[in-house]
């Protein structure tokens, strides 16, 4: 089939998915077809570089051999089975992620966002054991990203996605980001929780600062509150360590993670320790499909891959290679006006919106990038990327300008 022939088919593929897909997306005209390594081939057969990981979910990039193998062979034995029973992949991939996190406990969810949904259960019911009573509220942060669930939502920090769908859970009291003082503010006898991303994603690429994640668990441990920290991004390697707060040496009591846990299948979990590991019993919550033989085993051979190929070192080196570089892109470009963040999760700031820089890059560069806010733009690759790749974005990037 010619160019045209390919052209025409896309767009009719296109005109059906209009047709039949709820629109809750904009979505760029392309249609991706496969993957290879750091690599994305569309269905006119132009091939991309992809800086973007389907939004930080394919860590080990597209196509490995041994993953897709593992899916293959489970795939043949048993792809799902009810929670009423066990499961061999689900003990071992829950094995690995407590071994990797140190946590004690974990729960095997669909997504990043029934992971949060878990994580805010957790919290609730962990003060009515100890309080006899309901009616305690959780802090979360200005600016965060959660999910679009209703849980999820209600502790999103961002007025433009809560307001439609208003009123969400009630209890919920935001502060500010990186500024211990804020949250002091907020706390009172019914404070259960704190929820934060370690590293603030969708609200533009920002760390937390060490002295503010140190000062909100002390605070946790001073008034008997859950500190709750969301990896569902930034956790898995995508920092350099197997989770972001690990660097800080702050252990969460409860934390959440998804994305690449699953490497494309659909896997989160949130995890527990301590007082929380036990706060909630039989019947206290569930899933249908959540830890089932196929995903879990996904996730057990991401975890064990991650492993053996030592992928945090690599991202760790790759990583500061990529901050080099995106310094001296920002020296030379007096458009860029900031950057921020850690490993292979980075963002640079423009004086102008993204958007037409993104869509550029995707449709005259062949780069897949993604933004993070309105002026943003987000760094998320797989994390088996190289400098050469590096190298290879910066000049596409700046073909985009």
């Amino acid at each position: 089939m010619g160019n045209e022939g390919k052209e025409l088919e896309k767009n009719n593929a296109i005109d059906r998915a209009e047709q039949v897909l709820y629109k809750t997306y904009n979505r760029f005209p392309v249609i991706f077809e496969r993957g290879e390594g750091v690599r994305l081939y569309d269905s006119e057969g132009n091939e991309y570089l992809d800086f973007g990981a389907g939004i930080a979910v394919v860590g080990l990039g597209y196509n490995d051999p041994e993953y897709t193998e593992a899916l293959r062979q489970q795939a043949g034995r048993l792809l799902h089975c009810s929670n009423l029973y066990y499961n061999q992949p689900s003990i071992d991939a829950g094995e690995r992620l407590l071994k990797a996190s140190g946590m004690e406990k974990v729960f095997f969810t669909n997504s990043g966002t029934e992971a949060v949904e878990g994580a805010l259960k957790i919290a609730k019911r962990y003060a009515f054991n100890r309080d006899g009573h309901g009616g305690h509220e959780i802090i979360a942060m200005r600016h965060s990203f959660h999910g679009r669930s209703l849980g999820a939502l209600s502790v999103t920090g961002n007025d433009h996605y809560q307001e439609p769908f208003a009123p969400l859970l009630p209890g919920i009291r935001f502060a500010d980001f990186n500024d211990l003082d804020s949250v002091k503010g907020l706390v009172n006898e019914n404070t259960c929780a704190i929820l934060m991303e370690t590293i603030q994603g969708e609200g533009g690429i920002y760390p937390a600062a060490e002295e503010f994640l140190r000062g909100v668990r002390d605070l946790c441990d001073e008034h008997d509150m859950l500190l709750m920290l969301d990896e569902i991004q930034c956790g898995m390697g995508r920092t350099g360590s197997m989770f972001a707060w690990q660097e800080y040496g702050v252990k969460p009591d409860v934390m959440t993670v998804a994305k690449a846990l699953g490497n494309g299948v659909p896997i989160g979990a949130f995890l527990a320790r301590g007082k929380a590991a036990w706060a909630m019993g039989p019947g206290d919550h569930g899933t249908t499909y959540g830890g089932n033989p196929f995903v879990c085993a996904a996730a057990d051979t991401v975890l064990r891959l991650f492993e053996e190929r030592q992928l945090t070192e690599s991202v760790k080196s790759v990583g500061a290679y990529l901050w080099e570089k995106l310094e001296e892109f920002g020296r030379s470009h007096g458009c860029v006006t900031g950057h921020r963040g850690k490993g292979l999760m980075q963002g640079l700031e423009f004086d102008r919106p993204v958007a037409d820089i993104v869509n550029k890059a995707l449709l005259e560069q062949r780069l897949v990038l993604i933004s993070a806010g309105a002026n943003v733009i987000r760094f998320v690759p797989p994390l088996i990327i190289t400098e050469h790749h590096v190298d290879e974005m910066i000049e596409k990037l700046g073909g985009a300008l």
